[in-house]
């Protein structure tokens, strides 16, 4: 089963991607955006962090 909402991206506010997917034994949700490289997994049942890189942002000039 995998459900795909489309979202703000909590790093940059971009549109991103957050997937729902039914893992070996849990629900896990995928947080993903290609605009600034954001990536966070978590546990539904937990919310515990499974695996997360969130880049810092560019200054801008």
């Amino acid at each position: 089963m995998q459900a795909i909402q489309i979202i703000r991206c909590p790093n940059c506010g971009s549109l991103a991607e957050r997937f729902h997917v039914l893992g070996s034994h849990t629900l896990q949700v995928q947080t993903q955006c290609a605009t600034c490289d954001y990536l966070m997994i978590t546990c539904s049942q937990t919310g515990n962090v499974v695996e997360a890189y969130a880049p810092g942002l560019p200054m801008r000039s």
